[in-house]
């Protein structure tokens, strides 16, 4: 249509229609402008250093593994504040090892990142926090707790700096702070934390749910029998806790959690899109280290 001969109140609706997709497709289309511009940049040698000294099994994934690990840490980098507490210089090396290892989480979620992060948070070492815990009589109690790391519904995310440390230097005994935090900033793009993270699809909901409580109701009935299990135990605090240890374990030890929980591990993956045991399966450096 040529809008100069529009009727004049035509015309007038149609660069008002116009001007409101514009305004509603504007943020998400100048959001990926940004991103493919970052991610076009070099990953500085300063960056590399990094994790060739406190990353070192970062060197022995696939070529392509770790150029979309670099790209995402890249974006979040340039995206999310990170801010030192309790005295901690935050510098290159705290930034680069948290984005790295977060962004495990992101190779096979498309260009996105993680929704409604707006800061990472990082100790010089576990902090305290202060909890109210409701009784099973009805009253609540005051605890203090020390943790290694914390994911708030505000959109935080909080880590204790030699955790960091630990979870790089040691990537395959299934733990793994980064990973755990920011599995429950998944889970809490869309509410607070469930261990229900959003999934496209009532099919795929009701497969997730129905794996998730089956394998989180096995999980407590062997603890309550005083069992092993490849899932820590911490795993069996309540359904948010299933989700971010297991997200650990899918990471880090994925052959062992196929074996033993086939199912769990077929829905992780097709959450995250990934399946690291093809990583693993040429990278020595990734296997369970001894540990003291």
């Amino acid at each position: 249509m040529d809008w100069s001969t529009a009727p004049l109140p035509l015309a007038v609706l149609l660069l008002a229609l116009a001007s409101v997709g514009a305004w509603l497709a504007g943020p998400g289309l100048l959001a990926r402008w940004r991103r493919a511009r970052v991610r076009r940049q070099p990953f500085p040698p300063a960056w590399r250093q990094v994790l060739r000294e406190r990353m070192p099994a970062f060197a022995q994934l696939p070529a392509d593994v770790q150029w979309r690990l670099k790209k995402h840490a890249q974006v979040l980098l340039a995206e999310v504040p990170f801010i030192g507490c309790g005295g901690l210089v935050v510098d290159d090396e705290v930034r680069v090892l948290v984005a790295v290892q977060a962004a495990l989480l992101l190779l096979g979620r498309g260009d996105g990142g993680f929704e409604g992060l707006s800061q990472v948070l990082v100790y010089p070492g576990a902090f305290v926090v202060d909890r109210t815990r409701p009784q099973p009589d009805g009253t609540v109690r005051d605890e203090r707790q020390v943790l290694a790391g914390e994911s708030w519904q505000q959109g935080q995310v909080v880590l204790s700096w030699p955790d960091v440390l630990d979870g790089a230097a040691h990537p395959a005994d299934g733990r793994n702070v980064v990973i755990h935090e920011f599995a429950h900033r998944l889970d809490q793009a869309h509410g607070a934390a469930n261990g229900a993270p959003w999934l496209p699809g009532a099919a795929r909901r009701r497969q997730w749910a129905a794996v998730f409580a089956a394998e989180f109701t096995a999980l407590q009935r062997r603890l309550a029998r005083g069992e092993s299990s490849l899932i820590d135990a911490y795993g069996a605090t309540d359904a948010a806790e299933f989700f971010a240890v297991t997200s650990e374990l899918f990471f880090e030890r994925p052959a062992e959690l196929a074996a033993a929980h086939p199912a769990l591990h077929e829905q992780l993956g097709r959450f995250y899109g990934v399946d690291p045991r093809h990583w693993l399966a040429v990278t020595p450096l990734l296997r369970r280290p001894d540990r003291p």
